[in-house]
């Protein structure tokens, strides 16, 4: 999907992992789901997935008895809108100040560098 992909909360987030990792899944495998991993009660699951529902992140197939929720985005769509927003909000918009950031107070390791010092080679060579 192009469009642009609705911002999700922390706890949306967890339902959309269940989601990623087996769709299409029934509410209540949802639930039996994030029980393992949080504390939260059934209802509140169900609320989170109405959201994803509502804000069309999760869509629904009510062509069975038991409705199934699926995500209308990949993981890897979400990850890219949510890190676009984040690097907008905090570090207005640029890459580099994150970057610059992270390497000046030692947030990476040197075995991340090297992989940062290939990857920007890499992409060197092919916007050449």
């Amino acid at each position: 999907m192009t469009d642009r992909i609705p911002s999700i909360s922390e706890s949306e987030w967890e339902v959309m992992t269940v989601l990623w990792h087996g769709a299409p899944k029934t509410a209540n495998e949802v639930i039996l789901s994030l029980q393992e991993c949080t504390d939260w009660k059934p209802k509140t699951i169900r609320t989170l997935l109405d959201r994803l529902v509502q804000k069309n992140v999760v869509g629904v197939n009510k062509n069975q008895r038991i409705y199934t929720f699926f995500p209308l985005y990949s993981q890897d769509e979400c990850q890219r809108a949510e890190a676009q927003s984040f690097i907008k909000r905090i570090y207005g918009g640029t890459v580099k100040s994150m970057l610059v950031q992270f390497i000046q107070e030692d947030s990476l390791s040197d075995e991340e560098i090297n992989e940062l010092r290939t990857i920007l080679a890499k992409k060197q060579k092919k916007d050449e």
